[in-house]
């Protein structure tokens, strides 16, 4: 089967092409706008870019009406957003986050987690979540598409400040992913969650790539 997507319908009742780049890491995204009101939203198109410095991005579709998405707007306005990693026991609230509020409402208030606030912006954050990264908006590429909802801002940012629970960290000092339990997202309703994980090294690799595949600090 196959089938171009610019000129031929789907032959299949629903498009595979979000189920087939799986899993995909889920940006919770915090913000507050230029008039104060606190945003919590999650998003599927969410990526590192670099990690020196480390920098990441995410993209964030328009509304059926046009209207731009407020983290977007909250990010460009302000210049800053929080990283909250989603992850197992947090996934109700991640789910009740993703609700299409009015932008004067918060979705924090909506949702059973305690506030803290970013050292750098005085952004809110979601205390319960292991890891958060402070990130500065650098910059905003607009992709359009073929309606509105699928036109895309994509956001790029730089990683200013990262938060570590070290409750989650394992004696060698690395985060334990299966205890932490994040959660990704899939195609379709479905979500998924990690708790195995396996070590692949790459053979024949010098000592500074495998210390950088590994992600030594020094």
């Amino acid at each position: 089967m196959k089938y171009d997507p610019a000129s031929q319908p789907c032959p299949l009742p629903y498009s595979p092409f979000k189920s087939c780049t799986v899993p995909r890491p889920i940006g919770w995204l915090s913000s507050v706008s230029a008039d104060g009101v606190e945003n919590l939203a999650p998003y599927s198109q969410w990526q590192n870019l670099t990690f020196d410095p480390p920098m990441v991005m995410f993209a964030a579709n328009q509304y059926p009406d046009g209207r731009r998405k407020d983290t977007v707007v909250n990010a460009e306005e302000t210049g800053w957003f929080v990283w909250n990693m989603a992850t197992w026991d947090l996934r109700e609230a991640v789910n009740t986050s993703a609700m299409a509020l009015p932008s004067q409402e918060s979705e924090f208030d909506r949702i059973n987690v305690t506030r803290s606030y970013a050292d750098l912006s005085g952004v809110p954050m979601v205390a319960e979540s292991p890891c958060h990264f402070e990130c500065r908006y650098l910059s905003t590429q607009r992709l359009r598409g073929n309606s509105p909802v699928g036109t895309i801002d994509v956001v790029f940012a730089q990683v200013e400040r990262i938060h570590v629970d070290e409750s989650v960290l394992t004696t060698d000092g690395k985060l334990d992913i299966p205890r932490i339990k994040p959660i990704a997202r899939m195609g379709y309703y479905d979500y998924a969650v990690v708790t195995e994980t396996f070590e692949m090294r790459i053979p024949g690799a010098s000592e500074a790539a495998a210390a950088g595949l590994e992600g030594a600090a020094n």
